[in-house]
């Protein structure tokens, strides 16, 4: 497999008042790499991705897609072929296979085969198929949360990111528990879209969906993308340490879901579905 992180030889630069140094030291990079996704012996889809975690990637992936909703849907896993000129596995192209009955991904809903790992919508085929979609309905999910319990999550989710911690350049997402407060999974990416997958795909796989009574935390902003990914899940509260795009506020306000941004220190802004959170001190949008 793949390593996560990569060292690389650097030049240090710093302009000082009197002088400029230049200090020649090695970095600890974060590998970014092509990920080829096969379903049932077709190419889907290829996004730009930290090795790791692949399996859950994918089936996070077809989550988010509207191809799979239970973890009975999604049969096997194989890396395929994608040697060097050494001949050394590539590990970058993941074969799945569904299960008899389960339907493959629509041809005309399908990707352009190429998402970065900045952008994950940038692929689709039309506009129309931005929108997926969802198995779940969360705007009867009852759960209530506690801001004290809220504002915990950032801190907890930044102590677990031990590549971030190497590198400095890795998105993350967790799933909490919303009542206790638990951080039941996390994944980092470099994409921000594949960590959100992660989670989802690892959630598939223990046969957790919906996620009801669940928060979705991520360390960037919350997007458009990002928001339908949970609904999908069946996510009824989505956290971010920064801002939410207007798309996403839209969306979450739409479906029912909560939607709270720049969860930071002991404040945050919560921008749809504020019945969820209880009682507090909570900062006014603007």
């Amino acid at each position: 497999m793949s390593r996560i992180t990569a060292r690389r030889k650097t030049i240090r630069v710093t302009v000082g008042d009197s002088a400029t140094s230049r200090v020649s030291r090695e970095d600890t990079l974060a590998v970014e790499e092509p990920l080829e996704m096969r379903v049932n012996g077709r190419a889907l889809a290829v996004t730009m991705r930290t090795p790791g975690n692949d399996i859950d990637l994918v089936a996070g992936f077809l989550v988010s897609e509207g191809v799979i909703t239970r973890g009975e849907h999604f049969a096997t896993a194989r890396y395929c072929a994608g040697a060097t000129d050494e001949g050394v596995n590539t590990y970058n192209v993941l074969e799945v296979t569904l299960a008899p009955g389960v339907a493959a991904p629509d041809p005309s809903a399908e990707r352009s085969f190429l998402t970065t790992s900045s952008c994950g919508l940038c692929g689709k085929a039309s506009i129309d198929a931005v929108r997926t979609r969802s198995a779940w309905d969360i705007r009867d999910d009852s759960m209530r949360i506690d801001p004290e319990l809220l504002v915990a999550f950032p801190d907890t989710l930044r102590a677990a990111q031990a590549v971030f911690d190497k590198t400095g350049g890795l998105h993350a997402a967790a799933l909490f528990d919303g009542t206790t407060g638990e951080m039941l999974v996390l994944r980092e990416d470099v994409g921000r879209h594949n960590a959100v997958d992660k989670v989802i795909g690892w959630a598939l796989k223990e046969d957790r969906l919906p996620l009801r009574g669940t928060v979705l935390m991520v360390s960037s902003r919350a997007s458009f993308e990002l928001a339908q990914k949970a609904l999908m899940a069946g996510i009824p509260v989505l956290a971010a340490v920064s801002a939410p795009s207007s798309l996403a506020a839209e969306f979450a306000a739409e479906v029912g879901m909560t939607l709270v941004g720049f969860l930071r220190g002991n404040s945050m802004v919560v921008y749809a579905g504020g019945e969820r959170v209880e009682q507090g001190e909570l900062s006014p949008a603007h």
